[in-house]
């Protein structure tokens, strides 16, 4: 069927939903019909019934360094995005790919660092990455696995063209959006799943508790108790820690509750003291244990790394995993995936300029307007330059910045992100788009199907993060 949008579409982008002539695409076939019979009216109804839905389930984010309150709902588009399960196959393959060659990287980089001796990663890029952590080194985790949970931001620029923005290893976050938006679109449009075969999402939290178990201390005898470690109420996560807590049937809890006695890690109950085997932890390495990192943590628990280097307790993710999601070291995936599997990347990098070389940064400078420019060690939208939307202060400011400390700052194509259809006050217009898989890794590779979908909602914005104006879709991945 032919479909039109309220706006008009730039022919250099490529529509996940229509062709350049507005005809469906097949995986959106179904949903473009169900687009077609919905009025502005219906749709704004919805849409005040999602909202609903989420202000009364609490799912909300923090915004830093704003005056007044920084609690936010997760703006939520209703119009999902669609994946055939074709698509989601060549998807899947370069993920399982990545993060197995990420935590063979991880794992070496700790012990030989073998990749540093061929050659392929220059040694100052790993010993003085303030991302790596001495203290890890010559320490085999449960099952040799450092990063158990991952999320791969990927997007998209064509019909079969899909590249890695960046890897999250450290507390990765978000999956717990992905299954509230499965859960209010199931709600809200019971007659779209009907006319579609979805994959289903929901079981995230059982896959979750069975990776952490099968990642427990080698002296656990019996059905290893979980934790899920949390800064506390103010952290801009905390509705996802105390969301995947509930959902795995385990505890929440923050560093006061947790003690260490007689070489094991308890945590006080109203029914007394419990042991614990595996902390899933969303506490930065710095504030993990107040003896071994910070000493001003208020959030960790006295002795916890040296009880972990024993092998009384694991902590997931592992600590010092951050260095394999900096972004100095995402521009050496490519050569990670080669060197540990023999294998051709099968999912690209976006091509990038390290401004710690010369004449990278010679470049990088030359076209600032044109680039992206990201801080290494910067999220969430932030500390990042997009060239073509800034102002000539803001380009002067990061000329400066860079000259200052080349080593903090990588760059970019201005990519041509896909879009998806997103409903506006005027109806339905395109939006861009990126995806974040989640992918669990313990005794195997546990991923499910799609993730989370973030979408620019301002127009002709790239910027998708929540702190930034971006929200959230439900993305379907179809059966065969």
């Amino acid at each position: 069927m032919v479909l039109k949008s309220t706006e008009a579409r730039s022919p250099a982008i490529f529509d996940e939903m229509l062709t350049t002539d507005h005809a469906a695409r097949r995986p959106y076939e179904a949903v473009a019909e169900w687009l077609a019979t919905q009025t502005r009216g219906s749709i704004k109804k919805k849409q005040e019934e999602a909202d609903a839905i989420f202000r009364r389930l609490g799912i909300t984010f923090a915004v830093y360094g704003e005056g007044g309150s920084n609690e936010r709902l997760i703006p939520f588009d209703l119009i999902p995005r669609v994946l055939s399960a074709k698509e989601w196959r060549s998807l899947e393959r370069g993920i399982e790919q990545r993060v197995r060659a990420l935590n063979a990287f991880l794992y070496d980089i700790y012990h030989r660092q073998d990749i540093v001796r061929a050659g392929r990663i220059p040694a100052e890029m790993i010993n003085q990455n303030e991302a790596f952590l001495p203290e890890m080194i010559g320490f085999d985790p449960p099952r040799n696995v450092y990063a158990h949970i991952i999320g791969t931001d990927i997007v998209r620029t064509g019909e079969n063209e899909f590249f890695v923005l960046e890897d999250n290893l450290r507390t990765p976050s978000g999956v717990s959006y992905m299954m509230e938006n499965r859960e209010a679109m199931m709600h809200l449009f019971p007659e779209l799943f009907s006319a579609h075969r979805v994959r289903p999402v929901e079981h995230y939290p059982e896959l979750l508790r069975q990776t952490l178990e099968s990642v427990a201390p080698a002296n656990c005898k019996s059905d290893p108790t979980i934790a899920v470690l949390t800064p506390g109420i103010y952290n801009s996560a905390y509705f996802e820690h105390s969301f995947l807590a509930d959902q795995m049937g385990v505890e929440l809890v923050q560093g006061s509750d947790l003690f260490i006695q007689d070489g094991a890690l308890y945590m006080r109950t109203t029914k007394g003291k419990d042991r614990v085997d595996v902390i899933y932890r969303r506490v930065d390495d710095a504030y993990l244990d107040p003896l071994s990192f910070d000493p001003h943590s208020m959030l960790g628990v006295p002795g916890l790394f040296d009880l972990y280097r024993a092998g009384g307790v694991t902590i997931v993710n592992a600590p010092g995993t951050g260095i394999a999601d900096d972004k100095a070291i995402y521009a050496y995936v490519p050569d990670i995936i080669e060197f540990y599997t023999g294998e051709k990347p099968i999912l690209k990098n976006v091509p990038t300029y390290r401004c710690s070389l010369d004449s990278e940064r010679s470049y990088v400078l030359d076209h600032l307007s044109e680039l992206v420019v990201k801080e290494v060690h910067g999220s969430g939208g932030y500390g990042m330059l997009i060239g073509p939307a800034a102002t000539k202060r803001e380009l002067a400011e990061f000329r400066k910045r860079i000259e200052a400390r080349p080593g903090n700052y990588i760059a970019q194509p201005t990519l041509a992100l896909s879009t998806c259809p997103a409903a506006t006050a005027a109806g339905f217009a395109p939006r861009h788009v990126d995806l974040r898989p989640f992918v669990l890794l313990g005794d195997k590779i546990r991923l499910t199907p799609g993730g989370l979908t973030r979408v620019a909602l301002k127009k002709g914005s790239l910027v998708v993060n929540s702190s930034q104006g971006g929200g959230t879709k439900d993305t379907w991945v179809l059966e065969d």
